[in-house]
């Protein structure tokens, strides 16, 4: 089986020490990325830390694709424990940053401790460096990357946080290439508690590795592809979505908008200045965006932007959702938690449509300022504060392909280990379907459903180990994915496997059982496929790992 190689690079930010070990044998038992940084963390944060204490510890790390020069690669994984859901979590980011970690020669890199003063930590294949940044408190994440520029490393070798993460919103995302994000689960709230500002990569020691021809085929496949995604980016799906009676509207009172062709993919290719992509990735889905007449520009927004700050906050312009994105990407929060807050909010207040209150509260939010204090907590924290319905599943709120509309997809909600987000167990794109017709679920009822969710959230597991960005489907299907990884499809399943397994028995140890994987509507047939997903599982009744 082919994985990430090189040592553990631990930084204690406390201390200003660095020290490296080997882990060849957790890598060979979890590949790289999330694999890597969920074993790490399983092992070395204790099961009753303090998100935002000394104790949580946070995980950088690449796969073995991120050797390879072949598209959907651009990825990095991140890992700890997240003060939005209170259990282990990871979330990954595109852009470039991923080529910078793997050139330094680490195959992860781990932070400890917390420092006594704002510090931006500069990883190198050489060093450790640790640069006090007391000036730098409270800035944007623009104003990191313009300081870090300054020094000779542009925004692709950064990530970073904005003043949330300094201010421990519990939905502050790390920032990368500006626009690239670590988004749910609030791991910027974790850099922020340690005061760190940023840390950066950059080396030349990169592992040289021979790809199988495959990985040609899989970049020119992504190059001659005609997807509707290279010029609409994922908000090609806003009007579909209402369509089917899938999209969270007015706070998820209503699941189709009435205004959604005013924030649809077409108005965001309207709004397109060029191409954006991800480090190697021929598919060019990113869209850099600007409004002539305000002078705006953005990347994006995806489709669950779209859907949390526009149909769901009863926005009906695309300027408007624009404007929320790039404030988000300023501040460094996650769009998809930010938006539903603030959607909470306009429902207490009556107050949908308002495009200019969200922006206030945006703003409000990140800097903990009067009300935004009280919704930098999050949802599942504030609801009966606001006294609206709580829309999250294990404090995280929910995206969008509404499970009330897309049962499998709802089951998915329940049972990830991450809480509320689609990309966990993506049922979504077989019930749609984004699939091949013969690949294709009925959207409705959950017979049969919870083994292929197994078998989903244990590929996307495998996807965020390798690492390999979700995109790829369209080009790279298992057969593919096991050649360039150099093992059997099945038991690369088997890495997925543990993967879950290990996040759900961290979880279980802070108190996490079957109460937690529930929603807050009713699906025909919910409990007794909730149980069949346990035994497939090989789990106990109650949601725990034996």
């Amino acid at each position: 089986m082919r994985t990430s190689t090189g040592p553990l690079l631990s930084i204690d930010v406390g201390e200003r020490r660095w020290r490296t070990e080997s882990i060849d044998g957790t890598l060979g038992e979890f590949v790289g990325g999330r694999g890597l940084g969920t074993k790490l963390a399983f092992d070395r944060i204790p099961f009753d830390a303090d998100p935002v204490g000394a104790e949580n510890r946070l995980y950088f790390a690449a796969g073995p694709l991120q050797t390879a020069r072949t598209s959907f690669t651009g990825r990095t994984s991140c890992t700890g424990l997240s003060p939005l859901t209170d259990g282990l979590l990871s979330s990954n980011a595109g852009g470039f940053l991923s080529r910078n970690l793997v050139a330094t020669g680490y195959s992860a890199v781990e932070l400890v401790g917390v420092s006594d003063e704002p510090v931006i930590v500069h990883v190198s294949d050489a060093d450790v460096g640790f640069e006090p940044v007391p000036e730098l408190a409270g800035a944007t994440v623009p104003d990191v990357s313009e300081h870090v520029a300054d020094r000779g490393l542009d925004s692709s070798h950064v990530a970073c946080i904005g003043p949330a993460g300094e201010n421990l919103v519990r939905f502050a995302s790390i920032m990368t290439s500006e626009s690239r994000t670590f988004g749910r689960g609030g791991l910027g709230a974790v850099l922020g508690a340690k005061n760190v500002k940023a840390i950066t990569f950059d080396g030349d020691s990169a592992p040289e590795t021979e790809f199988p021809d495959v990985a040609g085929e899989i970049h020119r496949g992504a190059a001659e592809s005609d997807h509707v995604m290279k010029r609409q980016g994922t908000a090609s799906l806003t009007e579909f979505a209402s369509g089917v009676g899938a999209l969270p509207t007015r706070y998820y009172s209503e699941l189709e908008f009435e205004g959604a062709e005013g924030i649809s993919g077409d108005r965001v290719e309207e709004k397109k200045s060029g191409k954006g992509t991800c480090s190697a990735c021929a598919f060019a889905c990113k869209l850099p965006t600007r409004d002539g007449e305000s002078g705006l520009e953005t990347e994006g927004p995806e489709f669950e932007t779209v859907m949390a700050f526009g149909s769901n906050c009863g926005v009906d312009d695309v300027v408007d959702v624009m404007r929320s994105n790039d404030l988000c990407d300023e501040l460094g929060m996650d769009t998809i938690s930010c938006g539903a807050t603030i959607a909470a909010y306009l429902a207490s207040e009556d107050a949908f449509g308002d495009g200019e209150l969200v922006h206030e509260l945006v703003e409000r939010i990140a800097h903990r300022d009067g009300v935004g204090d009280r919704l930098a907590e999050g949802i599942d924290r504030i609801h009966a504060d606001l006294g609206v319905e709580n829309w999250s599943s294990k404090g995280m709120a929910f995206a969008a392909h509404d499970g009330r509309a897309l049962h499998g997809q709802g089951l998915a909600f329940a049972t990830s280990n991450r809480g509320a987000d689609h990309l966990y167990g993506s049922l979504y794109n077989y019930e749609y379907p984004l699939v091949e017709r013969s690949e294709a679920l009925d959207p409705e009822g959950l017979e049969g459903k919870p083994a292929k969710l197994v078998e989903s959230e244990d590929h996307n597991a495998l996807l965020d180990s390798a690492i390999c960005c979700k995109f790829s489907r369209t080009v790279m299907g298992p057969e593919r994915l096991a050649t360039l990884l150099d093992a059997d499809y099945d038991e690369l399943l088997g890495v997925g496997a543990r993967v879950v397994e290990l996040e759900r028995r961290f979880n279980n140890e802070r108190g996490f059982d079957r109460a937690d994987d529930g929603l807050p509507y009713d699906l025909p047939g919910f409990e007794e496929a909730l149980g069949e997903y346990y035994r497939i599982r090989g789990w106990n009744p109650d949601g725990t790992v034996p």
